[in-house]
């Protein structure tokens, strides 16, 4: 059984979690579309590397949507540690205030001392009302997850209910996942103008024009340090529902989004639901941690447009009749589960369904887990949270390893 901390913690998280859905229903629109709802503690972006030896940094990329993105870059990055402390923009001389001086890492323009590393882009948990890319628990938790499968973390903020319904953070997912495509790209437009310009000829004003252009739009850091090649889209709870349906928009997309590839997906005790009730749906839907069955219907009737509304609706149940993309073109999926979670019998059998097709579809059920357990602000800090982040990695990198053969379950 859970710890009687856990269970304490489960009791205050589900008074609080019923009185926030039970307000958005009832929710007060602002002027600009957003919901009043109580503001959550947030770790500011420090795009140095910190003691942990991550550095992080917030993006908007739409100008028409809050939907924004975290980077986290693990030290690992650079090929030499030793110099990381010096790899940052000088202030120049004269400059008294600092005023518009960014002081966080530069890569170096040559690339010798940069090293590619592969993508894991991720989205948090919520309910589809709550969360962000820069809370303090999704930032600890991604910080980790950069360290330990040696990745670049590209942590989304999609759009939140009742503000933004379906299907919007599907849509940001997919939208983030293209405008990845986008940076792999420019970055790949800008060697090659370096290529031109150091072997000489050509027309110089035509270069300068289409440099201009691509230093104006690639992030530097994904331009020196993303293989989008190896990308691997991870989510927690209504976010592992997100990181599915992209997985399924790049298997039908193809070549379409080359450079990226796709090449897993870990869903963490996902949020899915269905009309004909599994066995932990019957045994502990009223007495579930953190979340039970009252509470999950009223968050995804803040979240599904009233007409849709149904606990079959493609985005809830994976196995859907109505899905566009068949399991055999899934990527490999790694799924993990808590005892104690009610929506667990149904995240098994959706990888119980992805093997039968020859997936690669390994399950990690933790004991005595619950709901978002290596994902919430309280645990993060227990065994178990830490144990599942590393078991992550010892299976991730059999998909994004460069040598291959890597040890996995």
């Amino acid at each position: 059984m859970p710890t009687v901390t856990v269970k304490l913690y489960s009791v205050l998280f589900k008074f609080f979690l019923k009185r926030k859905l039970l307000t958005l229903i009832d929710a007060a629109i602002d002027p600009y579309g957003i919901a009043i709802r109580p503001d959550e503690a947030v770790a500011a972006a420090n795009p140095s590397f910190s003691d942990d030896g991550v550095a992080t940094k917030d993006l908007h990329i739409d100008p028409l949507t809050p939907l924004s993105l975290r980077i986290f870059l693990p030290d690992s990055a650079i090929v030499s540690p030793k110099s990381v402390p010096n790899l940052r923009v000088r202030v120049p001389k004269g400059a008294t205030d600092g005023a518009g001086v960014y002081g966080g890492y530069l890569p170096e323009s040559s690339g010798r001392n940069c090293r590619k590393l592969p993508v894991i882009l991720q989205f948090h948990g919520g309910g589809w009302v709550s969360g962000g890319s820069d809370t303090v628990a999704n930032d600890v938790f991604c910080r980790r997850v950069a360290r330990s499968c040696d990745a670049v973390v590209v942590a989304v903020g999609y759009r939140l209910a009742p503000e933004s319904r379906y299907p919007a953070p599907f849509e940001d997912g997919v939208k983030v996942l293209n405008w990845l495509a986008k940076q792999a790209n420019l970055a790949e437009w800008g060697l090659s103008l370096g290529n031109r310009r150091s072997g000489g000829g050509g027309d110089g004003r035509r270069l300068q024009i289409a440099d201009g252009f691509g230093a104006s739009m690639a992030e530097p850091w994904l331009a020196a340090h993303a293989d989008l090649s190896r990308c691997v889209v991870l989510g927690a709870s209504c976010g592992a529902n997100i990181a599915n349906y992209v997985a399924q928009y790049s298997a039908k997309a193809g070549k379409l989004l080359d450079p990226i590839r796709v090449v897993a997906q870990v869903l963490m005790y996902p949020f899915f639901l269905g009309s004909i009730p599994t066995p932990s749906e019957i045994r502990l839907s009223s007495h579930s941690y953190l979340y039970d069955k009252s509470m999950a219907l009223l968050a995804w009737k803040l979240f599904l447009p009233e007409a849709e509304f149904s606990l079959d609706h493609p985005a809830a149940n994976p196995l859907n009749h109505a899905r566009e993309v068949a399991l055999k073109y899934m990527p490999p999926t790694l799924t993990i589960t808590g005892e104690h979670d009610w929506m667990r019998d149904r995240a098994i059998s959706y990888a119980d369904e992805l093997r039968k097709v020859k997936i690669d579809a390994p399950v990690l059920d933790y004991k005595d887990s619950i709901h978002e357990f290596a994902t919430l602000d309280a645990l993060l800090k227990t065994p178990q949270a830490q144990a599942c982040c590393e078991d992550i990695a010892i299976w991730m990198k059999k998909y994004i390893s460069l040598r291959g053969n890597e040890l996995s379950y």
